[in-house]
């Protein structure tokens, strides 16, 4: 009921944006290559920032 009030973790803003860029990388890949190789690095960049903070909490 009051989710909403729950603070999000740092992982899990990470992993909430890294969902977004490739869905938006997905959806440009039909229509813009380019532009869709732009996000999919982005979301590279944020995946290994992913993985290093599951390491850490390992």
């Amino acid at each position: 009921m009051l989710a909403w009030l729950k603070h999000k973790t740092e992982l899990e803003k990470l992993q909430h944006t890294y969902c977004k860029l490739m869905k938006s990388s997905y959806k440009l890949a039909l229509t813009d290559k380019d532009k869709s190789d732009l996000l999919h690095q982005e979301a590279d960049k944020i995946l290994i920032q992913i993985k290093k903070i599951e390491g850490q909490s390992a």
